[in-house]
């Protein structure tokens, strides 16, 4: 088997045609999206399996909202005042400028209101470096950014209270194969609003877990109307919550393998 984890919905014509034929050599291939299966790749068995979550991992298992106000606090967060976070690898198609211009247009309706930009950075890649020191001049003095990672020991836990503890949690993605990130958030109760390409509508049904967005403009327009209207805003977490129980955990995944193990195994 083949498993595909990326968007190849619009590959380099050049290198998808040199790929297809040799993840066509593989029995079964599998994709998060149908969209995604590129033209060429055939395979005797597709399955379209989305990505889950594991509901008992450090970063998603339950944790009391006190001590999460404490681990946020930490890092220099007030808990009290408004938080929006979003949880991504510092790069161009996690849009973290766009999230900090959206920032600044709920800022200037909720003065109190504060960002967290936490992501995960390695060592080898320079690249990554290059675009957090990018984030960082655009975020410019203003003490209410916070751009963190796990070289300021933001682990799995810190992850998920941030998640736990912020008011919305925005996945401005331009492009995104699926991201985790939507359905760990969801899973927490918290309302998500995320960029309106690949993975993200499979999560974020706009309008009732979340919302969908495509420019800087409506990613504000909708964290300040989920901050000026909290009961809305937990309706939508529960929801999003559910939505992740049913379609985004573990188990299914297993569920979804199994069939296809069953599939492959036919005939045998």
């Amino acid at each position: 088997m083949w498993r595909c984890h990326i968007d190849t919905s619009h590959p380099n014509p050049a290198f998808w045609s040199f790929f297809a034929p040799y993840i066509s050599e593989y029995e079964a291939g599998i994709f998060t999206m149908r969209e995604y299966v590129g033209p060429g790749a055939q395979f005797r068995h597709l399955a379209i399996i989305a990505p889950t979550i594991d509901p008992l991992s450090p970063k998603n298992a339950p944790l009391p909202i006190e001590q999460a106000r404490e681990i946020v606090a930490r890092f220099g967060l007030d808990p009290r005042r408004p938080i929006l976070t979003q949880v991504s690898r510092f790069d161009p198609w996690k849009d973290p400028l766009g999230v900090i211009d959206a920032y600044r247009l709920v800022k200037a309706h909720v003065p109190g209101v504060q960002l967290a930009l936490v992501g995960s950075m390695a060592s080898d890649d320079p690249e990554g470096w290059y675009y957090l020191d990018r984030t960082s001049r655009h975020a410019g003095q203003d003490p209410d950014i916070y751009i963190l990672h796990n070289f300021h020991g933001v682990g799995n836990v810190e992850v998920g209270a941030f998640q736990a503890v912020s008011d919305v949690v925005i996945q401005k993605s331009t492009r995104e194969g699926f991201g985790l990130v939507v359905a760990e958030a969801l899973w927490k109760g918290k309302p998500v609003i995320g960029g309106n390409v690949g993975g993200i509508p499979l999560q974020v049904i706009d309008g009732e877990t979340g919302y969908l967005v495509s420019s800087v403009e409506e990613c504000a327009e909708k964290a300040l109307y989920l901050l000026q209207h909290p009961n809305e805003a937990r309706r939508m977490g529960e929801a999003g919550r559910q939505h992740v129980r049913h379609h985004f955990l573990s188990t299914r995944h297993l569920a979804d393998y199994l069939r296809l193990f069953q599939r492959l195994s036919q005939g045998r």
